[in-house]
């Protein structure tokens, strides 16, 4: 099996096979997505979070400097590890991320349906939905593409 880097996320690839995609987006509050990666379906959520992180922009704040990080980050179980609870503390981020075996998931529904609303948006592109691209790079900027949309037509509303 060969693989590919795109954007510091693995990429796998199988012998004459198409690649298959995980999409993993970072939404603010309100749903809109501020860093958005793709990694092959075998690949653990956990290892996807620090590039997702580090690809986020600046953002621009009422008042002051822009923001270069989220205060909190919300986070299922999948991302429950101490070395990205530790990264994210070292970054200055606060992680909310529910822990395994103790943590109900229902309270995470409270934060979550931002997340799923922004994969429903992303879904409606039929070129993400149906992956016609062979190569992942195709395939992420089409992805980039799309959140722009997303981002456009929330802000002008």
């Amino acid at each position: 099996m060969r693989g590919a880097k795109v954007d510091g996320v693995r990429q796998s690839r199988c012998a004459g096979l198409r690649p298959v995609r995980g999409l993993g987006p970072v939404t603010e509050r309100n749903g809109l997505p501020l860093s958005v990666g793709i990694s092959g379906a075998n690949v653990h959520d956990s290892q996807a979070l620090i590039p997702l992180v580090q690809g986020i922009p600046p953002v621009r704040s009422r008042r002051g400097r822009r923001r270069r990080r989220p205060d909190k980050l919300h986070g299922d179980k999948g991302y429950d590890y101490d070395h990205l609870r530790r990264w994210l503390r070292g970054r200055g981020i606060t992680p909310r991320i529910a822990r395994k075996g103790t943590d109900s998931s229902q309270r995470l529904g409270r934060h979550r349906w931002t997340i799923e609303r922004t994969m429903a948006w992303l879904a409606g592109c039929r070129r993400l939905h149906r992956r016609y691209e062979r190569k992942a790079d195709h395939f992420l900027a089409f992805t980039s593409i799309a959140c722009t949309l997303i981002c456009y037509r929330r802000l002008t509303n």
